[in-house]
């Protein structure tokens, strides 16, 4: 089923679209095709013809079905990630309960069937987005420095920057996401990203709280105890983290000053 979508002219991404069901492949691939980034596209029905591909040439990113027979789409994304160049990944699938396992592996998108041009090409703006030169260690640190986060927004599944991220609320076995312009349910602990994102400056103030450490604007105490405001909101800070939040406030400020 391999083959390729014609000339490399006028556009500049090479494509691979992988899909274990022909008419679900032939209607990716006359998508795909249509959009005037894509220079060259090939097709694979599984996941052995899809890294034969990759073996015999150059990919910019990889459309994958995830539930296919043999190695899935993770288990074929866990495996493009140990590339030295891997390609970006757009996962293309009916279901929705892989988000969370496509934030892990760092996908650069989530799109949901039946696929749309719209959609696709949002996706397509995203890998040209995210894309960068791997001879240049500034912006391939800078890229995997601000991971991406599936959540879903009008009824469709898109990639949230981590930098876009405020302050988190836990919700049960979910965290809710808050940014300047609304919040998003997404299905991680909380406990799971105040592990993942304390390098990138998170920290956890009570069992319900994640915040951004530079965003604290104000730091306060009233009758119930202590609280920090961000963005207008005020958020409770437990007795047991309030001694370890003032350390790194003091850190920040010293680090602030000395500049």
């Amino acid at each position: 089923m391999t083959g390729n979508g014609g000339p490399a002219a006028p556009g500049f991404l090479r494509v691979l679209a992988v899909d274990d069901e022909p008419p679900a492949l032939d209607e990716l691939a006359y998508h795909l095709r249509t959009d005037p980034r894509v220079a060259r596209l090939h097709t694979a029905g599984d996941a052995t013809e899809a890294l034969r591909v990759l073996r015999d040439g150059e990919i910019d990113v990889v459309f994958l079905d995830i539930r296919m027979p043999g190695l899935d789409g993770m288990e074929l994304a866990r495996v493009l990630r140990r590339f030295a160049r891997p390609p970006a990944i757009v996962f293309v699938t009916a279901y929705d309960d892989g988000a969370a396992d496509a934030f892990d592996l760092g996908a650069t998108d989530y799109v949901r069937k039946p696929v749309r041009s719209e959609r696709l090409s949002e996706a397509l703006r995203r890998v040209v987005g995210s894309r960068v030169v791997p001879s240049h260690p500034a912006a391939l640190a800078r890229a995997e420095e601000d991971p991406t986060i599936p959540v879903e927004l009008a009824g469709s599944t898109r990639m949230l920057p981590r930098s876009a991220v405020r302050w988190v609320e836990a919700q049960g076995d979910y965290a809710r996401l808050h940014t300047v312009d609304g919040a998003h349910l997404v299905r991680v602990s909380l406990a799971t990203l105040a592990e993942r994102w304390a390098d990138a400056g998170f920290v956890r103030i009570h069992r319900s709280y994640l915040v951004q450490l530079r965003l604290i604007a104000e730091l306060r105490l009233v009758n119930s105890g202590y609280v920090v405001v961000v963005d207008g909101t005020e958020l409770s800070v437990s007795r047991r983290h309030i001694r370890e939040l003032k350390d790194k406030l003091v850190r920040a400020a010293k680090q602030e000053w000395s500049r």
